[in-house]
């Protein structure tokens, strides 16, 4: 009879993590997953063939954190217009923890050099701003205040500026008052060259 395998999935992408937020995707190795786990990097190959699935599996791992933490903002929220937008700005109403931020800018990085990844994060921002959309009073403003949004959390967590914290809170209020505006075309300025 066979022994039970008992490595966990999740300790093999945590080292992973790790190992990116540290080196950068470009520099992950198997052999430094397993050595930052602690076991065989056998055992790393057996859960994760190559590199790339294994940078693909904690991408993946990324979307789906983030977004069970989006929707379990928004379940949590008053019945209110916009619940999908609501949510995540609620999200954002603290920074992005420091530890986490090298493993973004370093998770970037990979997807920027990869189309598979890079169409993962296309298809997530499209389930994301079609939901945003279908739940929003004026799909417009929700739309404004989803890539004012992320515009902020661009910054932050790909460390180009941080905001002091009341000018951050003040930005959210005026990102969750986008939620609801309706951009009249007769009220834009031309802004045709």
């Amino acid at each position: 009879m066979a022994r039970k395998r008992v490595i966990d999935q999740q300790a093999i992408l945590d080292a992973a993590e790790r190992v990116v937020g540290r080196s950068g995707a470009v520099n992950l190795t198997l052999d430094a997953v397993a050595a930052e786990a602690g076991i065989s990097k056998a055992s790393v190959i057996y859960d994760y063939k190559s590199k790339q699935a294994l940078i693909e599996a904690v991408v993946d791992r990324a979307f789906e954190r983030d977004n069970e933490h989006h929707a379990g903002i928004e379940a949590g929220l008053p019945e209110g217009p916009g619940p999908a937008i609501r949510g995540r700005i609620a999200a954002a109403a603290e920074p992005p923890p420091e530890a986490f931020r090298a493993v973004a800018l370093n998770l970037s990085a990979a997807l920027t050099l990869d189309d598979a990844l890079r169409s993962k994060m296309r298809a997530n921002q499209a389930e994301t701003i079609a939901r945003i959309r279908q739940t929003s009073p004026s799909e417009r403003g929700a739309l404004l205040a989803y890539l004012a949004l992320e515009g902020l959390k661009f910054l932050e967590y790909l460390d180009f500026h941080h905001f002091a914290r009341d000018e951050r809170d003040r930005i959210l209020r005026e990102i969750n008052w986008l939620v609801t505006a309706v951009p009249e075309e007769a009220d834009l300025p031309d802004t045709s060259l």
